[in-house]
């Protein structure tokens, strides 16, 4: 844990991400108290205000304060992202560690189901499954979260297939213990590291699905702010209105960058192999 601490606080990028993964988490969870003004109040005298002292962000085209709504809007993106990365987690898990600890049967109908969702491409698979559903948060969540673990059953099954024939996998078996109790106690623990990262670059995947969506009006319904619906609207009226498209835009950006660079820098430090290779500038060694 020592040298996992000392790889990554080598690593300026992945430091620089994590700093901006934390401020976002603290302004998301201190909305309410950040927000100069209530997100969803209307105010007709301040129409497309451009960004000013009363208004830093502007207003949009009901006169709602954007950066009240940006504030808010990180609650949702960040909520989206964090649970449905546990949900695609615990059935990639769940999954995995079957296919790899039992193998034979259970592993090659696990793979074929892998295949049989991978054939699909995801963002169409959504948009069919929201065509059938009443959009709401909940319902993005467990959409992305249903259609998003293949990766993680891949890995750990890969992760299980190479630790249960090492030697205290096998001690294990010959005591007589159970196949749950190997698998949840003794296996999955050495196999978490490569769930960690994927866990990490999976939610700026899973923020950029549902700005998509929202972006398309298939997700989280106004007056609910989101980052993908500011997008949304902001795209009738962006001869006259910059902020509303950039200002989002720019969040998405920063966040889903934040998000890669301390996945990758989780990643490297996790990886011995990697962890002398981690360079000056927070990149690999050559």
């Amino acid at each position: 844990m020592k040298a996992f601490w000392r790889a990554l606080s080598k690593n300026r990028l992945a430091l620089c991400g994590g700093a901006v993964v934390l401020v976002l988490a603290i302004m998301a969870a201190a909305a309410p108290l950040l927000s100069p003004h209530d997100p969803h109040k209307p105010d007709i005298k301040r129409i497309l205000d451009p960004p000013s002292a009363r208004h830093w962000l502007g207003t949009d085209q009901i006169g709602r304060d954007v950066l009240s709504r940006m504030l808010y809007g990180a609650r949702v993106s960040l909520a989206v992202g964090f649970v449905s990365v546990g949900i695609a987690t615990a059935i990639g898990i769940a999954l995995g560690a079957s296919a790899g600890y039992h193998g034979g049967t259970v592993d090659g109908a696990v793979m074929r189901l892998v295949d049989l969702v991978l054939v699909f491409p995801r963002f169409f698979l959504l948009l069919a499954v929201l065509a059938f559903l009443k959009p709401s948060i909940w319902t993005i969540m467990v959409v992305i979260g249903l259609t998003g673990w293949m990766g993680v059953a891949r890995l750990v099954r890969a992760e299980f297939l190479a630790l249960k024939e090492r030697e205290f996998v096998i001690w294990s078996q010959s005591v007589g213990a159970g196949a749950f109790r190997i698998i949840w106690r003794h296996i999955l623990p050495n196999a978490m590291a490569p769930v960690l990262v994927a866990m990490t670059l999976g939610i700026p995947a899973a923020i950029l699905t549902e700005s998509g969506l929202s972006f398309l009006g298939l997700g989280v319904r106004p007056p609910y702010a989101t980052w993908g619906n500011i997008l949304n609207e902001g795209k009738e009226v962006i001869e006259l209105a910059w902020w509303l498209s950039v200002y989002p835009g720019l969040a998405i950006l920063f966040t889903v960058l934040s998000y890669n660079l301390l996945g990758e820098g989780i990643r490297d430090a996790l990886d011995p192999r990697l962890r002398q290779s981690v360079g000056r500038f927070g990149g690999r060694g050559r």
